[in-house]
């Protein structure tokens, strides 16, 4: 179903972009960039966030980690990731497809200013083996086009 809503939703906001469903698994940073042919930092991951009562997406770098003092200052408070159950139910994808598309009720995401080295990104599509080639500024504006600076890339990455 993850998959299909994906596809639902691109298709009625952006019917140029394909979603690219492979027959290996790209559940992984290092999956995905090995299937993909990129760069590990280029695969856009998403990650479910709890901030007080506050449920939202972030998406970022894939080489990229959470920086708790940066996210406390980016969203007012600490940051806590979400478990398996609470991400399929705010996202309706299962974990290693989650992406900021085809979501089941409308909600915040932020881009975190990682992405920004990038000019191609490549998210995932809803599904263990799915993924969206597109351009930064397309992920933006679907998105909503709300930056943060609340990752860290690591060194020699």
């Amino acid at each position: 179903m993850s998959l299909a809503s994906v596809r639902a939703d691109l298709a009625r906001r952006a019917p140029d972009l394909e979603v690219m469903v492979t027959e290996k698994t790209t559940e992984t940073v290092v999956i995905a960039a090995g299937v993909h042919g990129c760069e590990p930092g280029q695969i856009a991951k998403t990650l479910c966030i709890r901030v007080k009562d506050e449920e939202f997406l972030l998406v970022t770098k894939g080489d990229a980690r959470l920086d708790n003092q940066k996210s406390k200052a980016a969203f007012g408070g600490r940051p806590k990731m979400l478990g398996a159950e609470d991400v399929l139910r705010l996202t309706s994808h299962e974990v290693g497809g989650v992406c900021p598309f085809g979501l089941p009720t409308p909600m915040k995401i932020y881009l975190d200013i990682s992405l920004r080295v990038y000019e191609e990104l490549i998210p995932a599509g809803g599904s263990i083996n799915a993924s969206v080639r597109l351009p930064l500024a397309r992920l933006a504006e679907l998105c909503g086009n709300d930056w943060v600076d609340a990752c860290t890339v690591l060194e020699g990455r």
